[in-house]
């Protein structure tokens, strides 16, 4: 999968529009092969893109857990740990 997309749910503050829209940007990049499509394929890249942003955010926001809400700053913290012991 897209190495690009960080997990969105269970965080505290939640996801923001602008997270969930830069994650299904990185999934159609994905998808189409390409990080800007022609001007023949932008409207139907762009339109991918908002449908696969509200359905992420309806998903995220119907979600529930029990778990406590993850710390923004803990998992960066956590990522760059894996990266540099990887």
């Amino acid at each position: 999968m897209c190495r690009n997309i960080k997990t969105l749910f269970n965080f505290d503050p939640p996801a923001t529009h602008d997270e969930i829209r830069d994650a299904a940007l990185q999934f159609v990049r994905k998808l189409s092969g390409t990080s800007k499509p022609s001007k023949k394929n932008e409207e139907a890249f762009n339109r991918a893109v908002d449908t696969i942003a509200e359905a992420a955010h309806e998903m995220l926001h119907a979600m529930e857990t029990h778990q406590h809400p993850r710390n923004r700053d803990e998992e960066a913290a956590k990522a760059r740990s894996a990266l540099r012991f990887a």
